[in-house]
């Protein structure tokens, strides 16, 4: 049936040979608007366009197989935004904008939502979820669905990221044997790799910040609330939040701001070239040593952000080194109970209402569910009780005081900082089937427990490898993240497009 559609939706993309010249490598939001609006190009012609590159590179070449689904109607939506645009005008920056977004997230219509389980693979949602909502309103195209780790990467502790029962493995277009990293893989290697002008993650530790270093992109995770999160197969309610992935830092303001629902000048109003200028920022130097390759770009950087005006304090010490058990703790009861509430509401396509039966599903398909890691996560999530349990309420009480009062919020406000600085994660690593992902370090965990806004920028490369910069602060800053964020992206220009190497050559 998919391959059926595919062909079809690629067939009339063959159309797009008729279209405009239009260079689809690194084409920004403000660009691809103002060939719409000088007549140049079409939204129906952008659609094609990216349809014949999706069919070239993701599901032939180099075989990324970072796009799970192809919406059906896309071509449709497209040409209907075509006209209100000749009527009514343009509605914004993402009018008639094709958009990924990750398939743990809501949509209602033909495509299915399956946090890539096999378990949801027949599962068409209701509604939309509020943020896709956000986007048809902006006037964006949904252009399909992405792959990614299965159940956002929590199912196993030896899990291969970017692999899913239902779509199988992402594969890195900076390095085609490297890892995507999770959970958000597909949205991360299809927005790298300009399958998409933009695309849309979800995070609950990392799986937006990291997928986005790790493909030289702009990637935000939003203070959790500031995005609606109703509507996305859940981990964690306290961590949980949607967040642009994207390949500039003004195309991730304007495309949170569509996903919040908010006027499009919310963010890129600090959009500053020189908003470094007297910012204080300070180096957690807890999350480099992981690598001496990436200690060196990273005191490249932080001699940019000097010469650009910024006060660097170095280091400051965020200690967030007894966070992780009660992190995971908190993560196996939420997800419990979260998840459970989720699946009693799909409907009679889905035969898995519990996670008791989500469990027994992956068993009995185990050559398909389970050929390379098990799912004892899930079975430790099963054991949990209620959330009024002794156990899952002192975790989480650990973990907003370590991560807030004791964390964030103290080190910002001792040192009077506009944000901490760290290396978002290393670079990617060899995808191993056998023995699952490799710790190549990172920065994503304080703000992910507090629930606090972390923006990453792309920094440089490793041996021809991306690596991201991150700026994190205390809550509702995001703003200011994304002003500083900006600033060293134009200072640097360090974002190079992917060239589809089989490896690195070291």
């Amino acid at each position: 049936m998919y391959r059926r559609l595919f062909l079809q939706l690629t067939a009339a993309a063959g159309a797009a040979a008729q279209s405009p010249s239009v260079a689809l490598e690194e084409i920004t939001l403000d660009t691809i608007q103002q060939a719409f609006q000088s007549g140049r190009l079409t939204s129906h012609q952008l659609c094609q366009l990216y349809l014949s590159r999706i069919a070239a590179f993701d599901k032939a070449g180099p075989s990324l197989n970072a796009v799970i689904e192809l919406n059906p109607d896309a071509l449709v939506d497209a040409t209907r935004l075509d006209s209100e645009r000749k009527t009514k005008g343009s509605r914004g920056p993402l009018h008639g904008v094709p958009v990924l977004v990750k398939d743990n997230i809501d949509t209602a219509g033909k495509m299915k939502t399956s946090a890539g389980s096999l378990a949801l693979a027949n599962h068409i949602a209701a509604d939309d979820a509020p943020i896709v909502r956000n986007l048809r309103a902006a006037g964006a195209v949904i252009l399909g669905k992405a792959n990614l780790s299965e159940w956002a990467n929590f199912r196993s502790s030896h899990s291969v990221s970017g692999w899913s029962g239902r779509g199988g493995l992402t594969h890195n277009p900076y390095a085609l044997d490297r890892n995507t990293s999770g959970s958000s893989s597909g949205s991360g290697a299809a927005t790298a790799a300009n399958l998409c002008a933009v695309s849309v993650g979800t995070e609950t530790d990392g799986s937006v910040t990291s997928p986005a270093s790790i493909h030289s992109l702009a990637g935000i995770k939003p203070t959790v609330g500031l995005l609606p999160g109703a509507g996305i197969i859940p981990i964690s309610h306290t961590q949980d939040t949607a967040g642009p992935m994207t390949r500039t830092v003004r195309d991730a303001a304007l495309l949170l701001a569509a996903l919040a629902g908010k006027p499009a000048d919310t963010y890129t109003k600090a959009l500053n070239a020189g908003a470094l200028r007297g910012a204080r920022l300070g180096v957690a130097r807890k999350f480099m040593g992981s690598s001496a390759d990436v200690d060196r770009l990273l005191e490249g950087a932080f001699d940019v952000l000097k010469k650009q005006g910024a006060e660097v304090i170095d280091p400051v010490d965020l200690n967030v080194s007894q966070l992780g058990d009660a992190e995971f703790e908190v993560m196996l009861y939420e997800f419990k109970t979260d998840l459970n509430a989720y699946l009693a509401r799909t409907g009679p396509a889905v035969a898995v209402k519990t996670l008791k039966d989500l469990i027994a599903f992956n068993e009995k398909h185990r050559d398909r569910e389970m050929p390379y890691f098990e799912q004892e996560t899930l079975v430790q999530a099963e054991k949990k009780g209620p959330l009024t349990d002794k156990s899952y309420l002192d975790a989480l009480e650990k973990c907003r005081r370590l991560s807030r009062a004791e964390g964030i919020d103290a080190i910002v406000k001792k040192h009077r900082l506009d944000a901490i600085i760290a290396p978002t994660s290393g670079p990617a690593w060899l995808t191993d089937l056998v023995n699952g992902d490799r710790d190549t370090g990172g920065c994503t965990t304080p703000a992910a427990v507090a629930g606090y806004p972390h923006v990453t920028v792309p920094a440089g490369f490793v041996k021809g490898l991306p690596v991201g910069l991150s700026f994190f602060g205390s809550a509702w800053s995001e703003a200011k993240l994304i002003g500083l964020a900006f600033a060293f992206e134009q200072a640097t220009k360090a974002r190079r497009p992917p060239q589809f190497l089989k490896s690195v050559k070291l």
